[in-house]
């Protein structure tokens, strides 16, 4: 069923928001993003409205205005019960009020409560957040502006408001970005249609915007990639004028880029030691799809695709185990077991049973199992997290995490849409590994194999910062401290500068034994009139890492809550304590009548299945004009989907309507095959993954080669022929092939290669094969 919401009639008509308008400033690394969102209250009534939309959770909401006809009201921040209180006399008196804060259960959501607008009244909103951009595997910075706030699962007992329907909005967006870095900009992609860029003579800056007729029913995407990537920069940036010298806003405030570069050897290098505990999200939600366009995957089902890849990928010797939550959690073994072949065809066949039918999401007492289990000598524990992030409980899964960091990695990926960049991310960040976002049309099996990598490679570790610093300057470190930094990931640190600014920053790590070390001078004039988006986002680390120390602390909590909110008034950016708020005193005159309240949401779309009955009625249309059908249902636990192949009276134009899980994917068929020790063994559906006869493969098996040894090289040929596109999801498994045949001592493997190819009609050279 299709809800409507926003700001609705009487009538339960939408008439909420008219349009957005969304302009972007890119700074290098950072971006400060302005929104304006302009109501028009058509009810007979006086209407308060709440408006629920998600921000990036590693971004600082540092603006808040509102204008009614002509007349303009900044707000102001304050702490959260004295804007509540400021703001409920508002409404009391009859005046126009807005109130905006962080949802108490998590960072990423912001309530805005628009209050006390007069019938046919309009009203325009602007808030402006800055935020840091998030390195992709490519090297790009990705920038999202979320469509999609997904309805939150809240455990019994909180107070997050229970949204069951996903619903849509009919509004206008307009958006334009400005990008400025020290280096080249090399492109900007996007996944939704955009005007040509504009680029300046160097190329340091460029303009683009939206397509005309964007209709916001997706998640809007920039992709910014810069020259020289990994170069170390550090941008100096003027405090305030009017601040007093010595605060954190009336320095000059440094921000550090750290992107380590790993050499190929290393890249190259593999553990084959660790516990792998894979969750698996199996929430109602995850019986959604994918994505709203055609072929979209089930969440679950693509979720299933990768748990039997990394399955497949393991290296021997290691240990793994596998939970499923929902409203409850349950694992497949009572404890971490060692990866061979009967534990993993056991892992494989519950897997694919796996279905969206565990109710809510309770992730916090599965990781309390996981984290109760004592750990394994030398098998480091490596977390996989698999969710599409709709939980109300976010701070207290974060503490938990952040209270087991130092004995397990956490990977974290966000599935669909609408995933909570506070969850995810702050998992990855509070457990010391890495977090991948799988939105719109992306495969998720080539980002989760990334994050394989990760776990099994060396990381950047014993990062350490030496500031040299002329005599009568100091600085103040305003980031938490920097544990690890993964292949692909970059970190900013901020610190505070008093005094002359000038000097050099070291930093040192290691990186497979090495140690590696980045000196950079600094003798800039501070950049002045810049937004102050590098103070604000410092403002934000800083205040992060005292919230949680108040969450550990006792006796210290009401001193660092103190300070919490002197920071946030001070550098004027949100947090979990305080609240923006503006009242717009009007004519002084009450507002008559009794007051509507509404709920404004994001556009979202249903994932409900289409109801039997409305396609029963289409086939019965197809019939009376005449249309002959082949019916195919393919039962799936909740879904039933139908493939309608349709002969017109034209019969060589035929119509295929097949569900796109018909087609077969050879590519996971030929991976689910493998054993665990890396070889294939021959039989009718290896053969049929090639495309060939079972009698014609084993007539042309080499001399003196088994039948393994032949499978496993035809597989290996077979990838590298037709699948090198795809090579990041089978890289391991191929690894483990090679190994297993240079153990099997093949006389004539150069023979055996030439054949494989020769059946196939590829022509893969053996070293490429890496035999």
């Amino acid at each position: 069923k299709m809800v409507n919401c926003g700001l609705l009639t009487v009538k339960n008509e939408p008439v909420p928001l008219k349009s957005i308008e969304v302009e972007l400033q890119v700074q290098g690394h950072v971006a400060t993003v302005s929104s304006t969102l302009q109501y028009t209250n058509e009810e007979q009534s006086p209407l308060e409205a709440l408006f629920v939309f998600p921000l990036p959770a590693e971004s600082a909401l540092c603006h808040f205005s509102a204008k009614i006809g002509d007349q303009e009201t900044v707000a102001k921040v304050q702490e959260k019960e004295k804007a509540k209180d400021e703001y409920d006399d508002a409404i009391a008196s009859g005046q126009q009020a807005f109130l905006l804060e962080e949802s108490d259960e998590s960072e990423d959501v912001f309530k805005l409560s628009v209050g006390s607008l007069p019938p046919g009244q309009s009203a325009a909103v602007t808030f402006i957040y800055v935020t840091e951009l998030s390195v992709q595997a490519d090297h790009s910075l990705r920038f999202c502006l979320p469509a999609v706030l997904n309805p939150r699962y809240s455990p019994p007992g909180t107070k997050l408001p229970q949204i069951t329907e996903r619903q849509i909005i009919p509004y206008s967006l307009s958006f334009t970005a400005t990008v400025s870095s020290p280096n080249p900009i090399a492109k900007v992609e996007s996944k939704c249609a955009l005007e040509p860029l504009v680029f300046n003579t160097d190329r340091t800056n460029a303009k683009v915007s939206l397509s005309a007729g964007h209709k916001f029913d997706r998640d809007v995407e920039l992709y910014l990639y810069y020259e020289n990537a990994h170069q170390p920069t550090a941008i100096v940036e003027a405090g305030v004028p009017t601040a007093k010298p010595g605060t954190l806003m009336g320095d000059p405030v440094v921000m550090l880029s750290l992107y380590p570069e790993f050499p190929e050897a290393i890249m190259s290098s593999m553990s084959t030691c660790g516990e792998f505990v894979f969750v698996m999200d199996r929430s109602g939600s995850m019986g959604c799809a994918m994505h709203n366009g055609p072929g979209a995957k089930m969440r679950i089902e693509s979720a299933r695709d990768t748990l039997v890849l990394l399955l497949k990928s393991l290296p021997m010797g290691c240990y793994f185990n596998i939970y499923s939550f929902g409203s409850h959690y349950k694992s497949l073994f009572p404890k971490s077991v060692e990866y061979t072949e009967e534990t993993m065809d056991q892992a494989v066949k519950r897997v694919k049973e796996m279905q969206s039918d565990m109710g809510g999401t309770e992730i916090l007492e599965p990781l309390r199992n996981i984290y109760s289990q004592q750990c394994i000598p030398n098998h480091p524990r490596q977390v996989f997290i698999f969710t599409d992030g709709e939980v109300g409980n976010t701070k207290d899964v974060l503490q938990l995490v952040r209270n087991n960091a130092d004995h397990h990695r956490c990977f974290s990926f966000g599935i669909g849409e609408g995933a909570s960049t506070a969850l995810i991310k702050g998992m990855a960040q509070e457990g010391r590994g890495h977090n991948q976002f799988i939105t719109g049309s992306d495969r998720m099996q080539p980002k989760v194999m990334q994050s394989l990598r990760y776990a099994l490679q060396p990381a950047v570790i014993d990062i350490t910062e030496v500031w040299s610093v002329p005599a009568g300057m100091s600085t103040t470190h305003l980031s938490p401290p920097l544990n690890v930094l993964f292949h692909g990931q970059r970190a900013l640190i901020y610190a505070q500068l008093k005094g002359e600014v000038r000097g050099t920053i070291t930093v040192k790590y290691q990186l497979a034994g090495q140690e590696v070390t980045n000196t950079l001078n600094y003798s800039l004039k501070p950049a002045e009139n810049s937004g102050l988006s590098i103070h604000r986002l410092a403002a934000r680390s800083l205040i992060r890492s005292l919230e949680r120390q108040e969450q550990t602390e006792g006796a210290e909590k009401e001193a660092l809550k103190a300070r919490v909110v002197e920071l946030s008034v001070e550098a004027g950016v949100s947090c979990s304590h305080t609240a923006f708020i503006a009242v717009h005193k009007g004519s002084g005159e009450a507002v008559e009548g009794p007051m509507l309240k509404r709920r404004v949401m994001p556009m979202a779309m249903a994932c409900a299945a289409p109801p039997m009955g409305k396609l029963m009625q289409i086939f019965t249309s197809f019939v009376n004009v005449g249309v002959m059908m082949n019916i195919f249902f393919l039962k799936k636990k909740k879904y039933i989907y139908i493939g309608i192949r349709l002969k017109l009276l034209y019969p060589h134009v035929p119509v295929d309507m097949l569900p796109p899980d018909v087609v077969e994917d050879h590519l996971l068929e030929l991976i689910s095959l493998q054993k665990a020790s890396g070889c294939w063994e021959m039989g009718n559906a290896l053969v049929k993954v090639f495309g060939k006869p079972e009698d014609e493969v084993v007539k042309q098996t080499p001399a003196q080669v088994s039948g393994g040894v032949w499978a496993t090289i035809l597989a290996l040929i077979w990838l590298h022929g037709f699948k090198m596109d795809d090579q990041v999801e089978w890289q391991f498994v191929a690894m483990k092939a090679v190994t297993w045949i240079q153990n099997q001592k093949v006389a004539n493997l150069s023979e055996c290669v030439q054949a494989g190819n020769s059946l196939l009609g590829c022509q893969v050279k053996e070293e490429a094969l890496g035999l």
